[in-house]
């Protein structure tokens, strides 16, 4: 009898393999069991897939749902205070309202919350607009609060004459006891001031006074008659209240308890009375409280979208307008409906106008001053509170001698649009596409809760969108020649079409020369080969060229005598040159096919070493003390291959947004093995090269040795 032989051993990880495949060719067969019959299955393939709009779904179908009124249109507003130029939490509060306009078949304004004189100016309202066309949208008006100044000085009349608010001449220390605010962080009763039992006839001869130059900054303000006076036995729940009484004590409660409901300010007489589009007509301003939701209703807004700082805001919102009757008491069926999402933050950033300020223009900080409180953040939307004694909404002028125990700070960046900054200007000029902005806020989503992240999960969403909507190019950043000492000199090789984009044959094909004369990158380089894991080119090493037949391999190399750097490479090429581990980029110098392009490439890092400049030391200078020397790298010598040229004529890239106004020469590539670039247009670097900004690095670039 045979001997019976063992099966062949197999190790667990094979079985497990086994087991994998096994089981997907067994869902594989039920899934044609079970599939319908040809006709049919032929027809769901062909049925186009809808793509989902992000705007219908979740928290904002549910906020249209809400107001949705058969054959009403959705009508929203962009409302930014041109103080200063917008930053990249504004890209979502602008694709927010123009976007859930549009998904519902509705408009959208652009407007100028131009209530506050002294801090508006010519280049913020012209940058606004441009960055609203750059994202893509077009508003169907442009308007402007200072349109309604008229219309809302005669309703602030009007609501003086219902007896909703009077002239109050408190001083701010005044103001803050009557809010109970005692100072050292403790609070006490609140109280209305001693104007509040004014009569009808006396508020509005004085706040006529305000009006005609009767008094100075901070000597009146006219206030809203809200709910700073109730007193708590107004609430107090009685055991006989019946269910009907409890509710409205506890609405009476809510509203004596929020700050914002507090006999805010209406109107406020300024330092500076000019106006950029009213001249001297006016002496006093309405606040943001005032004029905000009045501008809604006048412009019929449906839908006041804006950040869940507003949130508290909301009932002096529906208070005012509900006062003049521009609104269904605690209903949302008439006249606009605020409502709220999530802030958009991202890690590593600043964004306070304040402070990037001091980074653009220098900061000269008295250390022997006392500290005085930091100004918070400036909200998305444009919440300004204004001071209502109108002093601080001067600017600061700058000192014309510096202290004694004065710290003086030179600029970290260059100006407002600087690419390390992330004002939309700057990530404009720094060559982010806006398509990609948009798909990084509505990827993060659109809820109440905020969306936080951090610049890395910005980078990553920017190189995944220009991943296959930009042709790839050759770009040597640090350049180092290479002779083919066995090419003959006026050796030229026209290589076979080299495809802008391996994957996408649309984006067309270039013939690039290859002749006796290269360059290569340093970073390709190293004059001694003692690291088993760099495979590219060092003494007597062979290395590939990319789109090339046959590798190179280094003979010898010079030094430049005045900086010990390796000034120039020899080497051979052909056939016989034994091949290398991988493939490095390079451009050839050809007179006859104007290569290599000359240029300045900049390449952008943090600007700050920390991950969260913004607990940094801001009132002291500190701050500067933890820049990033290496936040700007500049390449003054780089080279591109001639196929950039007609990537150039053929721009924009990407394609898909040729529509955008802003976006006509937008030229943007991927250096093959550098990163994704933008061209700087208008700008010129020495003896007329091009300007390129690195948009973004290459995932490669991670930790990469050879």
């Amino acid at each position: 009898m045979a001997e019976a032989t063992e099966p062949p051993k197999v190790s667990k990880r094979a079985a497990e393999k086994e087991a994998k495949k096994a089981a997907a060719k067994a869902a594989k067969a039920a899934s044609k069991a079970n599939a319908p019959s040809a006709p049919n299955a032929a027809s769901k393939a062909s049925a186009p897939v809808e793509p989902v709009d992000p705007f219908k779904q979740g928290w904002l179908r549910g906020v249209y749902n809400e107001k949705a009124v058969p054959g009403s249109e959705v009508h929203t507003r962009f409302p930014p205070e041109p103080n200063g130029y917008l930053h990249i939490g504004h890209a979502k509060a602008i694709t927010v309202n123009f976007g859930f306009a549009k998904s519902y078949g509705g408009v959208c304004n652009l407007r100028f919350d131009d209530t506050n004189p002294s801090k508006e100016e010519e280049r913020y309202f012209t940058s606004i607009q441009e960055m609203v066309r750059w994202l893509g949208f077009q508003p169907h008006r442009v308007t402007y609060s200072s349109d309604q100044f008229d219309r809302l000085y005669e309703l602030a009349e009007e609501l003086v004459r219902r007896g909703k608010s009077y002239v109050c001449h408190c001083t701010p220390e005044q103001v803050k006891r009557g809010r109970g605010q005692l100072g050292g962080g403790e609070f006490g009763a609140r109280a209305a001031c001693v104007h509040w039992g004014r009569s009808v006839e006396e508020n509005l001869a004085e706040f006529r006074g305000m009006r005609d130059g009767k008094y100075g900054p901070g000597e009146a303000v006219l206030r809203m008659k809200q709910f700073l006076a109730t007193k708590p036995e107004e609430y107090e729940v009685d055991e006989t209240d019946s269910v009907e009484v409890k509710k409205e004590k506890e609405k009476l409660k809510a509203a004596a308890d929020n700050p914002a409901l507090w006999d805010c300010a209406a109107y406020r007489v300024t330092k500076n009375r000019h106006h950029h589009r009213t001249g001297d007509k006016w002496r006093i301003y309405p606040t943001y409280e005032f004029t905000h939701c009045i501008c809604d209703a006048l412009e019929g807004i449906t839908h006041s979208l804006c950040t869940v700082e507003f949130e508290t805001l909301r009932p002096a919102y529906n208070w005012l307008l509900e006062a003049l009757d521009m609104k269904a008491p605690s209903s949302d069926g008439t006249g606009p409906m605020q409502r709220e999402y999530g802030r958009l933050n991202v890690e590593g950033t600043i964004l306070s106008k304040r402070r990037i300020a001091m980074l653009v223009e220098g900061a000269t900080i008295d250390a022997s001053a006392p500290t005085a409180p930091e100004p918070p953040t400036e909200d998305l939307d444009s919440l300004t509170l204004n001071n209502e004694e109108g002093d601080s909404s001067a600017p600061t002028k700058p000192q014309t001698s510096a202290p004694t125990n004065a710290r003086t700070i030179p600029p970290a960046v260059t100006a407002w649009d600087d690419p390390r900054l992330f004002t939309l200007v700057a990530l404009r000029r720094r060559g982010v596409p806006p398509g990609a902005l948009k798909k990084f806020v509505l990827d993060l989503g659109v809820t109440k809760a905020s969306a936080n992240t951090m610049t890395h999960s910005l980078d990553a969403c920017i190189r995944t969108y220009l991943e296959r909507s930009v042709p790839r190019l050759l770009l040597v950043l640090d350049p180092i020649k290479v002779t083919l000492t066995n090419l003959p000199d006026d050796y030229v090789e026209e290589l076979p079409e080299v495809p802008f984009d391996p994957k996408d044959p649309a984006k067309g094909s270039h013939r690039l020369p290859f002749t006796r004369t290269l360059y290569i990158d340093r970073d390709d380089f190293r004059d001694t080969d003692a690291d088993a894991e760099f495979f590219r080119l060092a003494p007597g090493k062979s290395v590939g060229l990319l789109y090339v037949p046959h590798p190179i391999r280094c003979t010898s190399f010079t030094r430049d005598p005045n900086t010990g750097k390796v000034a120039e490479i020899a080497a051979e090429y052909g056939p016989d040159v034994p091949a290398g581990k991988a493939r490095i980029h390079w451009v050839a110098e050809s007179a006859a096919h104007s290569s290599p392009v000359k240029a300045e490439a900049r390449v952008f890092n943090p600007l700050f070493k920390t991950l969260k400049p913004n607990e940094l030391d801001w009132k002291s200078g500190g701050y500067a003390d933890d820049l990033n020397p290496d936040s700007l790298i500049t390449y003054p010598e780089a080279l591109m291959e001639c196929g950039f040229e007609q990537v150039r004529e053929r721009g924009p890239w990407p394609k898909a947004e040729a529509g955008a106004e802003m976006e006509e020469k937008a030229v943007r590539f991927q250096g093959l093995r550098t990163g994704f670039f933008a061209v700087d247009e208008g700008v010129e670097g020495p003896g007329g090269r091009v300007v390129v900004n690195r948009i973004v690095s290459l995932r490669e670039d991670v930790g990469r040795k050879g």
